[in-house]
């Protein structure tokens, strides 16, 4: 199999390059770096059956060759982190509705099939709980700049399940449910990394507000298997799907948790929201899924639970703090080559461990 993922760069995208790597297929990634990293795919680069194209999902020369040597598209670019959708609201729209548009018009006129990841966040303001597919979607009011990344993210559906019934393009949908794991950052407001970070560092563990608000939080080894499986089910298509783990924790709850998991000595810091955001922000109270439909569709069911999880968070950044108090000065990631619009990542052989 040939797969494209858009915002392959990216913390999900990455471990889905690298898993299907490993299965045996061919992996073509488009990102343009915005909140993907290089580093993230570095140990992929020089790969044979593995290549990456810095450009943009709205570039349309770039998509229609992307896409016309793809069998898959799994479509994971977009406007990603709580603070970066309250900061640039025009952008984060944009990018969502628009990038969504461009990877299914190219998909639809050759045919492929494309996976589109949304979010838990267009459940909004429900109070139905836990989260099912088909339940009625609350959003709050237009003034709230968070509802319009969950409104650009709902469109994107719209927009999907619109070219399966108009024009039979195969679709899927999936929403994803705070995906945790290594590669993770916590510059756009990432929780787990974030508490995880301060705790090792001994610093205070910020908690918003009172911290009762409550997520639920899914390994990213799971969501990729999920992924991969609903892209093989032909009654996937058409579909909208839950991918995350039924069991929700407080926010504040899960700090303590961190930190005695953690041995820290951090403190845990309560603090309000007008301190961290401006007015435009509202948050979202509970966010628990109804993962029933994917487990009678595909057997789904989460392996890593959240102890577990945070465990290997845990590994993952005290090693990522160990190689970087012992590493001389990087002076290169790998190089960016520019192929017309577009440009090829390239292997930058004194900066990387090639396969």
């Amino acid at each position: 199999m040939r797969a494209l993922i858009t915002g392959g760069a990216g913390f999900i995208g990455s471990h889905l390059a690298e898993t299907l790597l490993a299965q045996g297929h061919h992996v073509a990634i488009v990102d343009d770096l915005s909140t993907g990293s290089i580093e993230n795919i570095a140990h992929l680069v020089g790969h044979e059956r593995f290549s990456c194209t810095v450009d943009s999902v709205t570039n349309d020369a770039a998509m229609s060759r992307a896409i016309g040597s793809a069998d898959v598209v799994f479509h994971l670019a977009a406007a990603v982190g709580v603070r970066l959708v309250c900061d640039r609201p025009v952008h984060t729209i944009e990018t969502n509705v628009h990038g969504t548009e461009t990877v299914l018009r190219h998909a639809s006129r050759q045919r492929k099939l494309v996976l589109i990841a949304s979010t838990s966040e267009v459940y909004g303001k429900g109070t139905a709980l836990p989260f099912r597919e088909d339940a009625d979607l609350v959003l709050g009011p237009p003034s709230k700049t968070r509802w319009g990344y969950a409104t650009s993210k709902l469109l994107d559906e719209f927009l999907a399940l619109g070219y399966w019934k108009e024009r039979q393009s195969p679709v899927i949908v999936v929403r994803f449910f705070n995906t945790v794991g290594p590669r993770q950052s916590s510059r756009y407001g990432m929780v787990l990394p974030s508490f995880v970070k301060k705790a090792l560092e001994g610093a205070p563990i910020t908690v918003h507000g009172d911290g009762t608000q409550t997520r639920s939080f899914t390994w990213v080894g799971d969501v990729v298997s999920a992924m991969l499986k609903l892209i093989n089910e032909p009654k996937a298509i058409g579909e909208v799907f839950n991918i995350g783990n039924g069991a929700e924790i407080s926010i504040r709850d899960l700090a303590y948790k961190v930190k005695a998991l953690t041995d820290s000595s951090s403190p845990i810091a309560f603090v309000p929201y007008s301190a961290v955001f401006d007015d435009s922000f509202e948050d979202m109270a509970r966010r628990v899924p109804d993962i029933g439909k994917i487990r009678r569709v595909v057997g789904y069911s989460p392996t890593v639970h959240l102890d577990e999880i945070i465990e290997k968070v845990v590994a993952y950044w005290q090693v990522e703090r160990a190689a970087q108090a012992a590493a001389p000065p990087r002076h290169a990631s790998p190089a960016v080559r520019s192929v017309g619009n577009s440009a090829k990542l390239i292997p930058h052989t004194p900066a990387l461990s090639l396969p």
